[in-house]
């Protein structure tokens, strides 16, 4: 064995040659480790090359297989679209077949009904013919009946027409009045019972006084001496009292009596108060007239408020505003026919409330329509117009409720009643106003009354005599029976009605009683 050591080499000197040894090692083994990195990489390349073509020729291979595929896919697809295409030419060449066939199948159709059509078409052209022949033979044939019958009964065609249409006319009348007759009857069957029930018990429940209050318009004097007195020195105290009040003082030769004149109640009763404080003083003066003057209006307007509210206590109705109370107070110093207003509405009232009971209506606005229905009559002597129509704009002005205006605007039958209640406040008011002792008037209107009511009867053809009776409440009518038949009586009645109320003011209702009388006489010799 071979040591180094063996050599005659210094230590140092080993040392670089091992170092060389090493370093052409390292060197060796790198140079090798490149080359065999090198043939590795090689292989691996070559076998990647040999990998990848591999790859790429089975791509070519699929692609080719997709391809004769898809080739396959759409010839068959080109296939099946041919013959459903072929299939749908067929069918709408079938389709266009039958509708050839039915088309010329409709114009064969056509073809004959138009040669049915010209077939018709001339045996109609050949109708007209003879229509047109036989309608002038016709017209010949009319004109020469209607020659003969002129002839025969000495009347024009014209004439002829108008006799004819009378007849209708006449005929038509005297149904219309079966059937007017036949109606009436059977409703006045089934009304009239219940109304008179309602009424009388309405009537016999409310007790009233028969003579109504007048408005007094005399101061008694304690002598004649006070007629100076109240004249004063030149007129002064009796000037005063007229323009303070507004009143005309009539002193006259009627001993120890003057007469109050004015048309406003109100201040008439105002003057008579001060008149009778003046003579109960005994002192006449200017300015104690004036102060009488302003203690009277006072004691006039508390009296107002209390009857008022008398009138609003007696009915039962409460929520009326304090300006209708006033209102309603003024109404005892109006009369109507000499009735007293206020006691005439406080009546109607109660009449109304009754009446409203006995049908099942609200008693409570029945008797509050009731007692406002103359409302109106408080302002007659200051607003224009009538009572009616005022009652209604007051009404509405304090916010009355739409039935109560309708009840005031009806109960003279200025509007048709179309409530109930209105019906109901104007039989109230016609009750009140027509029962014996309410009311009356001056003799001279009234034989103007009686008499007018006359004329309007005997103004009808037809009508042989006519007698008001009964203080106006009815007339009775004697027909010419020749002239006017049962049937036509039933219209007579009716326009002699229509008239009276169109022509006539009169309280209360008018019966119309139609007579037609048939006499046989002959005499025994």
């Amino acid at each position: 064995m071979f040591y180094p050591t063996q050599l005659n080499i210094p230590l140092f000197g080993w040392i670089g040659i091992a170092a060389a040894v090493a370093v052409i090692g390292l060197a060796v083994g790198f140079i090798v480790g490149k080359l065999w990195r090198k043939r590795v990489a090689e292989a691996k390349i070559g076998s990647a090359e040999q990998e990848a073509e591999r790859i790429v020729a089975e791509a070519m291979k699929v692609a080719e297989t997709k391809k004769k595929e898809a080739v396959l896919e759409a010839k068959e697809e080109i296939l099946a679209a041919k013959k459903e295409s072929e299939r749908e030419i067929k069918d709408r060449r079938n389709e266009v077949t039958r509708l050839e066939r039915r088309v010329a199948s409709r114009e064969e159709q056509l073809d004959r009904k138009i040669e049915q059509c010209e077939r018709k078409e001339a045996q109609l052209d050949n109708k007209i013919k003879e229509n047109t022949a036989r309608g002038e033979e016709l017209e010949a044939i009319k004109t020469q009946q209607l020659e003969k019958l002129q002839e025969l009964s000495g009347l024009t065609v014209e004439e002829a027409k108008a006799e004819i249409i009378g007849q209708i006319e006449e005929q038509a009348r005297y149904e219309a009045a079966m059937k007017l007759a036949e109606i009436e009857e059977q409703l006045k069957e089934d009304a009239d019972e219940k109304a008179r029930s309602i009424l009388s018990l309405a009537i016999s429940r409310l007790a009233s006084e028969h003579v109504a209050e007048a408005t007094v318009s005399v101061v008694p004097l304690p002598n004649d001496d006070m007629k100076g007195r109240i004249i004063g020195r030149e007129g002064r105290n009796i000037r005063a009292v007229e323009n303070l009040t507004g009143v005309d003082l009539i002193i006259d030769d009627t001993p120890e009596a003057i007469t109050v004149s004015c048309f406003d109640p109100v201040r008439r009763e105002t003057a008579r108060l001060a008149l009778e404080k003046l003579i109960a003083d005994g002192r006449i003066h200017p300015a104690r007239i004036e102060e009488m003057v302003e203690k009277a209006k006072k004691e006039v307007e508390l009296s107002i408020k209390q009857a008022g509210d008398r009138a609003t206590f007696e009915t039962g109705i409460h929520g009326i505003s304090q300006e209708l109370v006033k209102l309603l107070g003024r109404l005892r110093y109006r009369t109507s026919y000499g009735q007293n207003v206020l006691d005439h509405s406080i009546e109607v009232s109660l009449l109304s409330g009754m009446i409203a009971d006995e049908m099942g209506v609200d008693s409570t606005v029945a008797k509050r329509a009731g007692l406002l229905h103359d409302i109106g009559k408080a302002l007659t002597h200051e607003t224009e117009g009538s009572h009616v129509q005022i009652g209604v704009d007051v009404a509405k002005k304090y916010k009355e409720s739409k039935e109560i205006i309708h009840a005031i605007e009806a109960h003279h039958g200025d509007v048709d009643p179309k409530t109930p209640i209105a019906f109901i406040v104007q039989a109230a008011d016609a009750i009140s106003a027509a029962r014996p002792g309410a009311r009356r008037e001056n003799l001279e209107n009234y034989i103007k009354r009686l008499q007018k009511l006359e004329e309007i009867a005997e103004s009808f053809p037809g009508v042989e005599k006519s007698f008001a009776i009964q203080a106006g409440r009815e007339v009775r009518i004697m027909v010419k029976p020749e002239a006017v038949s049962d049937q036509q009586m039933i219209l007579v009645a009716r326009d002699v009605a229509k008239k009276i109320e169109a022509e006539l003011k009169y309280p209360g209702q008018i019966k119309i009683n139609v007579v037609r009388e048939s006499r046989a006489v002959d005499y025994a010799k």
